[in-house]
């Protein structure tokens, strides 16, 4: 006859490929239904899991079976599920906190547990649905603004802007990690219509094009509008303008500040608000660094 520990060990065990199973079909409905950028995936995905595997009878410490479940869904989930790598860097940490919350709570009240786990669920049950409608969501309009003073008179710095963007600068690592990568661009001018497209390539999804045209054109202010964007980023976040505004602090220096407008399509926004306003501001600092400083 198997002893307690064997037996505790196998319930884990369908516990956890049940959950994983759960999870992948949830996936798959989520992305059918064009919820994969909501916190029905980022959210609901390890709260689901965690719940499940916290069911399982027998179970010596609840906490450390969900950690064991997330942790066996996230490494099968490129393989399973399609998804990058970098996608699986960005879940990972919600995913674990998520499960973090759900276990702990259990373990600290197990003479409880459905009635903690009932609680539980219903807690994250309206989480689960930010994004997946506009009553359901927080503002996802984003601008970061970033102000550098470079080594160029004013003309130098407009004369540099109107050149065809340089992309053959080293990214800052943050954007480095499997992200599409700028590697060609071409347009030229700072006229009222003049267009500029980026191809981004490398990292996750197919190479695509960002496309921006001047809107707006005057001494010591440009302003780009996003035309298209079939890149990866455009996954993530969309992007409506880049803001261009300078002037001379001496004969050779000029102020610049350079803003980037864009639309948050990732949820929850208390997790990837940050994140992409982060990357968004790396971004902006490294056109300043290779678009609007001349070349010596």
């Amino acid at each position: 006859m198997e002893d307690d520990k064997t037996r505790r060990a196998r319930w884990n065990l369908v516990a956890i490929i049940l959950a994983v199973t759960f999870a992948s079909l949830w996936y798959r409905i989520t992305v059918a239904k064009h919820l994969e950028q909501t916190s029905a995936l980022f959210i609901g995905i390890p709260a689901a899991i965690a719940i499940m595997v916290s069911l399982a009878p027998r179970a010596k410490t609840v906490t450390g079976a969900i950690l064991k479940a997330l942790s066996i869904g996230l490494l099968i989930s490129g393989v399973l599920l399609g998804e990058g790598f970098i996608c699986i860097i960005m879940a990972a940490p919600i995913f674990y906190v998520v499960g973090i919350i759900v276990g702990l709570s259990i373990d600290s009240a197990r003479k409880k547990r459905a009635t903690m786990t009932c609680l539980l669920l219903f807690a994250f049950v309206p989480m689960s649905f930010e994004g997946t409608s506009q009553r359901w969501s927080f503002s996802r309009e984003e601008s970061v603004t970033v102000e550098r003073v470079v080594a160029a008179s004013s003309a130098e710095m407009e004369a540099a802007l109107a050149q065809s963007p340089r992309v053959d600068g080293r990214l800052p690592l943050y954007l480095r990690l499997k992200f599409p990568r700028p590697v060609s661009a071409r347009g030229a001018g700072l006229q009222t219509g003049d267009l500029r497209a980026i191809h981004f390539a490398g990292g996750e999804g197919r190479p695509g094009d960002l496309v921006m045209q001047v809107a707006e054109s005057e001494p010591g202010h440009i302003r780009f509008v996003a035309l298209s964007d079939n890149s990866k980023i455009a996954h993530w976040l969309t992007w409506r303008s880049s803001e261009v505004r300078w002037n001379a602090v001496d004969a050779d220096h000029t102020k610049v500040s350079w803003t980037l407008n864009f639309r948050r399509d990732l949820d929850p926004a208390w997790y990837f608000r940050p994140w992409e306003r982060y990357a968004v501001h790396l971004a902006a600092e490294y056109l300043i660094e290779n678009n609007a400083t001349p070349e010596r």
